[in-house]
């Protein structure tokens, strides 16, 4: 209840880590359907630096696991949110590893976003527009998770 209805700035910067995740996520089901031959070809603006279908198409996308890229990141995605939605509204003071969890799991995930947005420029002088938006939300989410990380801090250094 203390989630739904709290009004902590913790809970508010959870909620806003879940919902770009939650984002990053919607982004990565349209690169899905691709992959999977759901859809023929991904949508995307019509501009000469979008070139979406060469990349997550390519052989690099379905490299790791044999598995298509997109499908890993929505399951990367949802750890993520499950890591933002875990615990109670004073969790860096009750729990503390969770928002450490939380701050290494988004800068993993900004780390990973930014070594695949400079794969897209490198390998195919282009980007993938959907990718691009999945990045973004990686990448603002991680301000949000620092105050709480730093709270969690201090309560071990108060032990």
């Amino acid at each position: 209840m203390g989630l739904r209805q709290g009004s902590r700035r913790s809970l508010r910067r959870r909620r806003g880590i879940f919902g770009l995740f939650l984002a990053a996520s919607a982004s990565m089901s349209v690169i899905a359907l691709y992959q999977l031959g759901i859809l023929n070809r991904v949508p995307e603006p019509p501009l000469s630096r979008f070139a979406s279908d060469d990349i997550t198409g390519s052989a690099k996308a379905y490299s790791l696991l044999a598995t298509p890229d997109a499908v890993l990141a929505l399951g990367s995605y949802a750890a993520t949110m499950t890591l933002a939605a875990m615990g109670s509204p004073d969790r860096a003071n009750e729990q503390p590893l969770l928002p450490i969890a939380l701050a290494a799991k988004v800068g993993f995930d900004a780390i990973v976003a930014a070594k695949y947005t400079l794969d897209e420029w490198r390998n195919h002088r282009a980007f993938c527009f959907w990718c691009l938006v999945a990045s973004a939300a990686t990448f603002a989410a991680v301000p949000l998770v620092i105050p709480e990380a730093r709270s969690a801090f201090r309560r071990f250094e108060a032990i």
